[in-house]
């Protein structure tokens, strides 16, 4: 036999995973003895339809043609999304989903496996893995959401299991819907939500109308209910019984409904369960589906992901030369898959969980919002796929014709930013002495003429002594004033219409190191200055101490940021943000992990905030009361024990009262055993928390990579400006490039008059060979 040996298997679960694993890997290999344990009966079966992607299809056609055909065959299309909220109903095409019921599923899979000459043991409890992993060569657990393999071996796969805020329940309806629908209540209790959509379709002779008029099959739905468990409780579903539970649901979406009732099969309310493990196999023991992982059905990724997973498992089996070869081939291949498909699905979750913050956006942007919940529809995705329904969503926003999102005006006190895109703060380590020279002209004038709205500096250090290394830039001299001054006077001269602001921070804890590129975070090797930060806790296990700041010191260093604020109204920087985040000084004292003082500034939260509202306060006073101020705080640790997201709801609310004009919301990089959720615009959702709920402002920040991921963000109102780092790092003028892509001109950007020439994309080759003019036969 060609590739991994595993010629007696056994599969733990007859899911639509463990079945279609089993049917795969008996096809590839008729010797194969393969045993499917499932203790429901072949018929059982939980929820009602599932959704399966063209690709996870065409995966399916390569590898099974017979279970394709059969899938085909009952397949139920569709293209349509239905919102409906507050009586209005907006629909918006190109989707495409395909669905079937999931007993059909099953029991086609069945028809498959048997046909095969797998075993199948319906009613029946699969023996201890331990003990099957000793008579079979492989054991694959695909044993579900509450894997009793998974737990057997629970010091060998880590898993990690997050349970979420919202109780839902899967029910049925008699009936198809004509487009994939989410209805929204408001109830006197709070907000719930349905998610709809059809499986099975209605019969030839079905005439669609209000109410069934007859016998003849109308089709089916698969309906989920959902709403926060304080709105369970407060409606009382936690003291109904099955049938109760379904008449009330079915009474409350009646508009969805059409006032049909609907059906359950065994349906519990219950929470989400987020299912994530460091490793997906043990030996001959591998992992499958739920078992490994899970992903919300708001993004309907279970059976999809379970059927990939059985794909890719039989695929490396049969290319890999020993079994350890093959299991690990198999978890490096669906890993970084799965960890994409639940970072989105935990995206689209939190959207659910915190959706009475969106009620009382603009009907089409609410329609928006929730289309691109996850990331994974973003605005130039959903233009492709309509058109018409994207455009109107621009107009509500107030997108002139013809102009992205991300290319409208914005303004904050007295200053107004043509374009959303902000160049972030980043430590170039290149000054002397604190002063920046001929490299922070061109970096920073660079960057201003690339187009976007606003410049930012990277974080200045208000005392020599608050500086992160030696290379970092300063504004506590006159001569750094003057240097500054050079450096926004070429910023409105050669880039008018640009604005450049100043980030003033104090390093605190994290200072006197090394530059990124010679050992991030590292101490000198000589030249050390003395530390202070809000208490005597090293950043670094071995680092440097530093002194806890007494009551004089943290006046001297007010006085430090007042100064250096006065520096930079002279030096000409069109808005000033406080650096409180990152674990710097200000950061230090605002969390609970790096402030253990028992003096008025420590302890709780208020405490804790006291001497960064103090510095805000004072620098507020002497910055021009015509220029705006912005704060940049870490929205969360990434750390047990630390700032929570709704601290930093809390946090944002408290600058805000004081005069903040916007929230710079980073995250992270307080405490160096942190353990970040990395991905595409990951800290987002943090921004349009605070934007919310504080009706503040925000600045988002965090792996934001396209002008596609911008205009997403600013259209869905998660944020009013997109700050941008490695991307300007890569391209100067990514802004200008941003427009001649989207084929904008107009006054959002503007190209300098010597680089106008070079505003559109060069040709790179002969685009224009001639096409073939003679066919078979002429």
């Amino acid at each position: 036999m060609a590739g991994a040996v595993a010629v007696k298997v056994a599969v733990i679960g007859g899911g639509p995973g463990g079945l279609y694993t089993a049917a795969l890997l008996k096809r590839l290999d008729p010797a194969r003895r393969i045993t499917v344990w499932e203790r429901n009966a072949p018929d059982d079966t939980f929820g009602f339809g599932v959704v399966l992607s063209d690709e996870t299809l065409g995966g399916i056609e390569h590898a099974d043609p017979v279970v394709h055909a059969a899938l085909r065959r009952d397949f139920v299309r569709w293209d349509d999304i239905d919102i409906v909220h507050r009586g209005v109903r907006h629909t918006s095409g190109g989707h495409g989903f395909a669905a079937l019921g999931r007993r059909r599923l099953l029991r086609i899979l069945h028809e498959r496996c048997r046909s095969l000459g797998v075993e199948l043991r319906f009613r029946t409890e699969a023996p201890d893995p331990a003990r099957l992993a000793e008579t079979h060569d492989l054991v694959v657990a695909a044993d579900g959401v509450h894997s009793t393999t998974r737990e057997t071996f629970a010091e060998v796969f880590r898993p990690r299991i997050t349970e979420h805020r919202c109780r839902y329940v899967w029910l049925a309806a008699d009936f198809a819907f004509d487009a994939f629908r989410f209805h929204i209540a408001e109830t006197e209790h709070g907000v719930m939500q349905l998610h709809g959509y059809p499986y099975s379709r209605p019969s030839p002779d079905h005439h669609p109308s209000t109410r069934p008029s007859g016998p003849q099959d109308q089709g089916a739905s698969t309906v989920i209910v959902e709403m926060r468990e304080e709105v369970w409780r407060a409606a009382g579903f936690d003291g109904l019984d099955e049938r109760e539970s379904i008449e009330r649901c079915a009474e409350i979406f009646a508009d969805a409904l059409g006032g049909r009732p609907l059906a359950s099969n065994r349906s519990t309310w219950t929470t989400f369960r987020t299912v994530v493990n460091e490793r997906w196999s043990h030996r001959n023991i591998v992992l499958l589906g739920d078992a490994a992982h899970t992903a919300h059905f708001s993004i309907g990724s279970g059976t999809k992901l379970a059927v990939e997973d059985a794909l890719a498992l039989a695929a490396c089996l049969r290319e890999q030369p020993a079994l350890p070869e093959a299991l690990a081939a198999y978890e490096t291949e669906r890993r970084p898959v799965v960890a994409s498909t639940q970072r989105a699905a935990r995206a689209s979750l939190e959207w659910f969980e915190d959706l009475d913050l969106y009620l009382d956006q603009p009907p089409r942007r609410f329609a928006f919002n929730l289309l691109t919940r996850s990331r994974r529809v973003t605005h130039d995705n959903l233009r492709l796929r309509d058109a018409p329904f994207t455009a109107s969503v621009e107009r509500e926003f107030g997108c002139p014709p013809g102009t992205p999102p991300m290319f409208t005006p914005f303004r904050l006190r007295g200053l107004t930013l043509r374009n959303r895109v902000v160049v972030s703060p980043m430590d170039m380590y290149s000054a002397v002495d604190g002063v920046p020279g001929d490299f922070h002209l061109v970096h920073l004038g660079a960057r201003a003429l690339g187009g976007a709205g606003l410049v930012m500096t990277e974080m200045v250090c208000v005392s020599p002594e608050g500086r992160i290394t030696p290379g970092c830039a300063g504004l506590y001299t006159g001569r750094q004033t003057e240097a500054w001054r050079r450096i926004t006077d070429f910023v409105h001269t050669r880039a008018p219409g640009t604005a450049i602001g100043v980030q003033l921070g104090h390093s605190g804890r994290k200072g006197s190191t090394k530059p990124m590129w010679e050992g991030m975070d590292e101490p000198l090797d000589g030249g050390n200055w003395p530390l202070v930060a809000a208490s005597p806790l090293p950043y670094r296990p071995g680092g440097q101490v530093p002194r806890e700041l007494s009551r004089a010191q943290l006046t001297d260093i007010r006085e430090q940021f007042t100064s250096a604020a006065a520096r930079a109204a002279r030096a000409g920087f069109d808005l000033l943000e406080l650096h409180c985040a990152h674990g710097y000084l200000l950061s230090g004292f605002l969390s609970p992990l790096t402030n253990h003082r028992t003096d008025a500034y420590g302890g709780s939260f208020e405490k804790r905030l006291r001497f960064p509202l103090e510095v805000f306060d004072a620098v507020r006073a002497v910055w021009p009361g015509e220029r705006p101020m912005t704060v940049r705080i870490s929205a969360t640790d990434w750390a047990e024990g630390g700032t929570t997201a709704e601290d930093a709801v809390a946090l944002a609310r408290a600058f805000a009262a004081h005069g903040a004009d916007a929230i710079d919301v980073s995250t992270g990089q307080v405490v160096a055993d942190e353990r970040p959720e990395f991905g595409r615009s990951y800290q987002a959702p943090f921004a349009d928390r605070i934007r919310r709920r504080v009706g503040v402002p925000v600045i988002a920040v965090g792996a934001i990579s396209s002008w596609d991921d911008v205009n997403s963000l600013i259209l869905a109102g998660r944020a009013d400006l997109c700050a941008l780092a490695r991307p300007h790092l890569y391209d100067p003028h990514w802004t200008l490039h941003a427009a001649a892509e989207q084929g904008y001109e107009g006054p959002g950007v503007v190209w300098p008059a010597p680089y106008r020439a070079g505003s559109r994309r060069p040709r790179t080759g002969r685009t224009d060979a001639p096409g073939p003019r003679l066919s078979p036969g002429s």
